[in-house]
């Protein structure tokens, strides 16, 4: 399973890594025709741009890219050790008899005792090498690789699930820009037939076929309809700053293709296992990373078995009887050894402390386990809603088509029923405003299938079917 889980992983990596690609050519294309009416863009190219530009999916891939160098990283604990070493030094060669604590501040002397005391000197030279290896470790360095692959594996979910919230984010936003422009195009049509009706009523207020607050009205209905223009365009313009944000271009620099998005899509999207979720899959690699953790802790209480050899060589300027050589005697090693052997390491002491440690380790595993749990409990419920909602928009946009017949129908009627003198000018403005809003209630209703639709997708873990659906 962890090797089906990694081949998924870095497919998505590899797909989302097309659509970097296919950011950079669109970003780069907009910049390059700034000056020129930008080509719409669709869905999934919105999607892309947002993917290559948004900081934050960088910081999940550069984690993942730590995580691959952590990996190489512990297994350099497999290969050999060679320390080499190369000193000269000037110095005196009084030794005394005794014990010495280990210090770092008292250099170490060898040779025989003299019972002097002088500060003359002499030169001394040190070259050699030591080689160690671990034969076997019983399982730690194999445990701390392990440890390592699943942070990768965990950076890798964590990636893909930035992805997944971030392509939501960008095609979410894109279907609030197109919701706010069908808003602006319904707004834009009700003042004109305010417009129209101001023109008709001042023209039999003049005939003094209509008194003149009817003029008055008109006038009202024109300003209340300018006023909800006004609104509409700025609805519009913060949602095309929010999206221009997530793709790092100038609003004025791209715009969307939106035909469609105004049509219905096809049948439901299927239900798929929350398994393929990314939010369950980062879950499921946090706990397998605590697991490795464990299993590297349950490793660390055995013994260090090394093999060891080292080849030295040292020179000195003072001989046994303590008569010091003159010149440039010591400068050079003159003396070597050889030596092999096998050294055992064990902190016998650890033991409270690795149990302390394992301690912290099962609790941190006990809650990445209940958190996976109320993850996939909470992504079910959200998903049944999702789904409930997707039904509940898709049967609210069939209605809405036979709401604007009627309200068209019920503008004409009044019209003619006013212009014949059997109708008041309040019933025409009714009727006008209830045709801007079933306008509105129809585009927006359409767009509320479209984003129904994405939350079901993101929910089962993967938008790209939609993508690909809007682009066809």
């Amino acid at each position: 399973m962890e090797r089906n889980s990694l081949a998924n992983s870095t497919k998505k990596i590899s797909r989302r890594s097309v659509l970097f690609i296919l950011g950079v050519a669109i970003v780069g294309q907009v910049s390059a025709q700034s000056s020129a009416p930008s080509r719409p863009l669709t869905l999934a190219q919105i999607v892309a741009t947002a993917l290559h530009h948004y900081p934050s999916l960088r910081a999940a891939e550069a984690d993942v890219r730590r995580a691959a160098s952590d990996i190489a990283n512990a297994r350099t604990a497999y290969l050999p050790k060679l320390d080499v070493i190369a000193g000269i030094n000037r110095a005196s060669r009084n030794n005394v008899l005794g014990l010495l604590l280990p210090s770092q501040v008292i250099a170490p002397i060898s040779g025989p005792v003299l019972g002097t005391n002088s500060l003359a000197s002499a030169w001394g030279s040190t070259v050699g090498a030591l080689v160690s290896w671990e034969p076997f470790d019983f399982g730690l360095r194999a445990a701390n690789v392990g440890v390592a692959e699943a942070e990768r594996t965990h950076a890798q979910a964590t990636a893909t699930r930035t992805g997944l919230e971030l392509s939501t984010l960008a095609a979410d936003s894109a279907l609030t820009v197109v919701a706010a422009e069908q808003t602006q195009i319904a707004a834009q049509a009700a003042v004109d037939r305010a417009g129209e009706l101001g023109r008709i009523t001042d023209a039999l207020v003049k005939a003094e076929l209509r008194p003149g607050a009817e003029s008055s009205l008109a006038r009202a209905e024109y300003a209340a309809a300018e006023a909800q223009l006004i609104r509409a365009r700025q609805a519009v313009g913060e949602a095309t700053a929010a999206l221009s944000s997530l793709l790092g271009v100038d609003a004025i620099q791209f715009s969307i293709a939106r035909e469609k998005l105004l049509s219905l899509p096809g049948p439901s999207p299927p239900e798929q296992s929350l398994s393929a979720n990314p939010l369950i899959r980062e879950h499921d690699a946090a706990v397998a990373e605590s697991r490795a953790r464990l299993k590297a802790i349950d490793s660390s209480y055995f013994p260090r078995v090394a093999l060891q050899g080292t080849s030295y060589a040292r020179g000195s300027g003072a001989l046994p009887d303590g008569r010091l050589l003159p010149g440039a005697n010591g400068l050079g090693p003159n003396v070597q050894n050889w030596g092999v052997g096998v050294t055992i390491d064990f902190s016998t002491l650890d033991l409270p402390a690795i149990r302390a440690r394992r301690g912290a380790e099962s609790a941190r595993l006990d809650a990445e386990q209940a958190r996976e749990e109320q993850a996939a409990i909470d992504l079910k419920s959200k998903r049944d809603q999702a789904f409930i909602a997707y039904r509940a928009a898709r049967d609210l946009a069939q209605t809405t088509p036979v709401a604007i017949e009627a309200a068209q129908s019920a503008v004409q009627q009044s019209r003619a029923r006013y212009q014949a003198g059997l109708g008041s000018e309040l019933e025409v403005v009714e009727a006008h405003r209830s045709l801007a809003q079933a306008e509105i209630d129809d585009s927006l209703a359409r767009l509320g299938v479209w984003r129904a639709r994405l939350a079901v997708y993101a929910l089962n873990g993967d938008i790209n079917p939609l993508l690909a659906e809007v682009s066809q």
